[in-house]
């Protein structure tokens, strides 16, 4: 049986699964204390004969294995969470092989083995909501080097018509300080959800994403971009970062077709738990 945790800063995932990733179980934990959310984790996977567990964390978090970090949650800004030996507490409480990276690196290994990406041996999975992160698989692997991704906090040039200083308190100005769910509702005053209509909020957010897609674009020349998150609900986005992407780049490297480039995610809300149960398959066939 394998087991699989999708920790998120406002829920945890846990599920169950045979080996053909069929689930049988699954349970949503809201995200408190580490002492009380892993308490709830535990008394779940108590019920059943675990073989492995793959987990998908909210980050920062250690993923080299040769730094005293390794399996921590590190500076994340859920206070409570931070410097928590996540993956220590769970093999302590498991004797059974754990695999370990971020939530976005699993949801996009997910995509890439059960998603849009499926045939691929590359893809990047960006989620856009109350933060912005970013996964990537290459040669079928999440990438990871001395650290992980932090694709929520490259720098960004400015709208012309954007006055918006950033919610981000370590960048103000990256990315995720002005193109996530809190900056565009400090921005407007408004929730995404409530500004659908409002055509120049869109353009504004789909300026900010695209010139983070392009770069992700010319460093590791994905086979595909996959944009999920709340705020990629808003369908109208797709075609304004597409062509805002087109008009960066400028020709000056060949894409495939854009409209089969940067997509949505196959898997939905379910990529992050798919990827999940993929990593504790990976740690069973080692």
């Amino acid at each position: 049986m394998l087991g699989a945790i999708e920790a998120g800063g406002t829920k945890f995932v846990c599920a169950i699964s045979d080996e053909a990733l069929t689930i049988k179980e699954r349970i949503t934990i809201p995200t408190t204390t580490p002492e009380e959310t892993l308490g709830k984790v535990f008394e779940f996977f108590d019920q059943f004969e675990l073989d492995s567990m793959g987990i998908g964390s909210f980050g920062p978090i250690g993923v080299n294995k040769d730094t005293e970090s390794y399996g921590y949650v590190t500076t994340t800004p859920k206070t409570a969470w931070k410097h928590t030996d996540f993956l220590g507490k769970v093999k302590e409480r498991y004797n059974i092989p754990v695999g370990w990276t971020t939530d976005v690196n699993a949801a996009a290994l997910g995509e890439l083995e059960r998603g849009a990406a499926k045939g691929k041996s590359s893809c990047i999975y960006l989620t856009v909501g109350t933060g912005i992160g970013g996964g990537a698989v290459v040669d079928g692997k999440p990438l990871e080097g001395f650290g992980h991704p932090e694709m929520g906090h490259v720098l960004v040039k400015m709208h012309p018509d954007d006055t918006f200083e950033g919610v981000c308190p370590y960048h103000k100005n990256c990315l995720e300080g002005l193109a996530a769910g809190p900056a565009i509702e400090k921005r407007y005053g408004k929730k995404a959800q409530e500004l659908t209509d409002r055509k120049e909020v869109w353009e504004i957010e789909a300026f900010y994403l695209a010139q983070a897609l392009m770069n992700y674009t010319l460093i590791l020349s994905p086979e595909k971009i996959i944009l999920g998150g709340g705020v990629m609900k808003q369908k109208q986005l797709f075609p304004l970062i597409r062509n805002e992407f087109q008009t960066l780049l400028n020709g000056y490297v060949e894409t495939p077709d854009l409209d089969t480039y940067i997509i949505s995610p196959e898997l939905g809300d379910d990529a992050g738990i798919t990827g999940s149960l993929l990593l504790a398959l990976k740690e069973l066939e080692k």
